[in-house]
């Protein structure tokens, strides 16, 4: 388990960096087309739309995905078997205790948001809560306060910043038109040739960074999913109970109700209709295979 976490970290913060990579290049094409690489404003422009989003998504981030799957906040009176499940494991975790939604949805799904432990929130679907056992439904929170202390949210919510202001500013590239129009620069003597070729590129990343930056995204939550299963089944040390519960998840198959793409990595199993086909495009790992890991875990 303790390898699989090294693992997922890593590969985490490889694909974090190339984000970063690509952010810091387009900006570099941008300026060395409009400004004759005396400039730095396209990076930093860049980089401000990067900041004002990550802003807003910092502070009321949760709030939002709490709001789009209409999720409700409950207290100890109204669900004590709940709580006591949440308390337990915040202990066992050593993380503070988050505040508890439930979703009226039949389907089995939760999720975890908030910027850090202190400001976490975990919502569970009515249906979990019916259909799910003690040792199962000990599993899913597991998963999601492993989120929430390996800082899963905010790393996620810096990457769909990262993937919006890459988006952004491939947009602008795109639609001031200087970059087909050739900038201003391009008589410059002997750097007509490199001039060419760096328009070149610039188109085609403008074209295509933001598909990229997306299924880097998605490679990203798939790889934290695997982080916070092998995490979540350190915290119990019972790998079983979370694989049994995926297992009920992909055998029901069912949709939720309120599902939106822009939340759909939050969940711990994607909220959409089931199809559990292997695909660069899914914001979670096939079930069949998490399912393989931790029971490989437990031998």
């Amino acid at each position: 388990m303790y390898s699989e976490i090294s693992s997922n970290k890593r590969k985490s913060v490889l694909l974090a960096c190339i984000f970063i990579a690509i952010i810091i290049f387009l900006g570099w094409i941008f300026d060395y087309i409009y400004g004759g690489g005396q400039s730095y404003s396209g990076m930093i422009f860049a980089i401000l739309i990067a900041l004002v989003m990550t802003m807003i998504s910092y502070f009321s981030g949760d709030k939002i995905a709490l709001a789009t799957t209409g999720a409700k906040e409950i207290q100890h009176d109204d669900n004590k078997y709940l709580f006591h499940l949440v308390e337990n494991l915040c202990i066992t975790a050593g993380t503070p205790m988050p505040k508890i939604y439930v979703i009226n949805d039949p389907a089995i799904n939760a999720f975890a948001t908030g910027r850090d432990p202190k400001h976490a929130s975990i919502a569970v679907t009515a249906g979990a809560l019916q259909k799910l056992t003690n040792e199962e439904l000990e599993g899913v929170i597991a998963h999601e306060l492993s989120h929430v202390k390996n800082y899963d949210i905010r790393f996620m919510m810096l990457v769909a910043v990262m993937v919006g202001a890459i988006s952004i500013f491939a947009d602008i590239m795109l639609r001031s038109g200087g970059i087909f129009r050739g900038g201003r620069d391009n008589d410059r003597e002997g750097g007509s040739s490199l001039f060419a070729i760096l328009m070149i590129v610039g188109i085609i990343l403008a074209i295509l960074s933001p598909v990229i930056a997306e299924l880097i995204k998605l490679a990203i939550s798939r790889k934290r999913e695997y982080l916070a299963d092998a995490s979540g089944a350190l915290l119990t040390r019972y790998p079983e109970g979370l694989a049994s519960a995926l297992q009920k998840i992909g055998d029901e198959n069912q949709p939720m109700k309120k599902s939106s793409s822009a939340t759909a990595h939050l969940f711990i199993a994607s909220p959409f209709s089931g199809k559990k086909l292997k695909s660069i495009f899914s914001t979670h790992p096939p079930i069949e295979d998490r399912i393989n890991k931790l029971r490989m875990m437990g031998n």
